[in-house]
């Protein structure tokens, strides 16, 4: 017998769901009461695969159910995704037809499932999100305010700023007292934070956005952050290096953490410095010690050792 791949579109109201080789449709409520009967369904059915896109946060719960269970459930980029329904020539954009997408895309390039992220991970992962759309919003509102038309206007732009800043100091606390109840997380984020230039922010990020940290080689992490250099190559033609994909968040905080490493970070910041002395543009130099950073701390968490400027 075929082995059963399912795919599943998410939206707000339903989920809508296909089924490879037979290509069964179905739909069932996106609500949380309705999730026990969808488990139940595809653990009767046994599938060796089930694929879901990411779609800004509504995928979590479902996956959440499926992964508790037991189910071999993947999170895929849309943009993978989008790219593979064109190559097959499918151009049209409904549920059930990116359902029908999903499944095929399963089928036919087998992603691996992840691991489930534990209770305290996923915790501490929201808030790290919430102190990333807080920071976003308070950038926003100080750009506004700079701008504001009349003193009315800017005195109620200043009430939001003076809000948001309480609030980015409480999520703050929150996360303070995420890292204090968890040894293990004590015990990554001082190993992390022993590397100059290593700060709160990024430790957080990598250990949320990056749980891989540690079990891959610096090749993979580097891909995996998207601080690898990709070939654009074709006959003679050789084209400039660039980075691509990757966790696009994760790589934004890595960029201001480095650029503070060049300045108090030892070892990096030689590097750095030799860098423009052979020659290399700044942003490119950049870029380096962002892997850089990164190969040293995805070292450290595989070693369990302390940052040593000697070494």
């Amino acid at each position: 017998m075929s082995e059963i791949i399912v795919g599943i579109d998410i939206s707000k109201a339903e989920l809508q769901g296909a089924e490879r080789p037979s290509g069964t449709h179905w739909t069932s409520p996106n609500a949380a009461p309705a999730l026990p009967a969808l488990v139940e369904r595809l653990q009767a059915q046994a599938p060796a695969l089930i694929v879901l896109e990411a779609t800004g946060g509504l995928e979590g719960p479902v996956a959440t159910a499926l992964a508790l269970a037991g189910l071999p459930v993947v999170i895929v980029n849309p943009r993978q995704v989008r790219d593979f329904a064109r190559a097959v020539g499918q151009l049209a954009k409904t549920d059930r037809i990116d359902a029908d997408v999903l499944a095929l895309f399963g089928e036919r390039l087998r992603p691996m499932p992840r691991p489930l992220r534990d209770a305290d991970t996923r915790r501490l992962e929201a808030l790290v999100v919430r102190r990333r759309q807080v920071v976003d919003m308070l950038t926003a509102e100080h750009n506004r305010l700079a701008g504001a038309p009349t003193p009315a206007v800017r005195q109620r732009i200043a009430a939001h700023v003076h809000w948001l800043q309480g609030e980015l100091r409480s999520v703050d606390q929150d996360l303070d007292g995420a890292i204090r109840q968890s040894p293990l997380w004590r015990a990554k984020e001082s190993l992390l934070r022993s590397v100059p230039g290593v700060g709160r922010v990024l430790t957080l990020s990598v250990l949320t956005q990056l749980p891989e940290l540690g079990t891959l080689n610096r090749k993979q992490i580097a891909a995996l952050a998207g601080v690898a250099p990709l070939n654009r190559d074709s006959g003679r033609f050789r084209g400039r290096r660039t980075i691509w994909g990757g966790r696009a968040p994760l790589r934004a905080v890595l960029y201001m953490a480095a650029l503070v490493a060049t300045r108090r970070n030892p070892v990096l910041a030689a590097f750095y410095r030799r860098l423009l002395a052979a020659g290399k543009p700044k942003k490119l130099a950049l870029v380096a010690c962002m892997r850089k950073l990164l190969t040293i701390l995805n070292a450290m968490l595989a070693t369990n050792t302390a940052w040593q400027a000697a070494h």
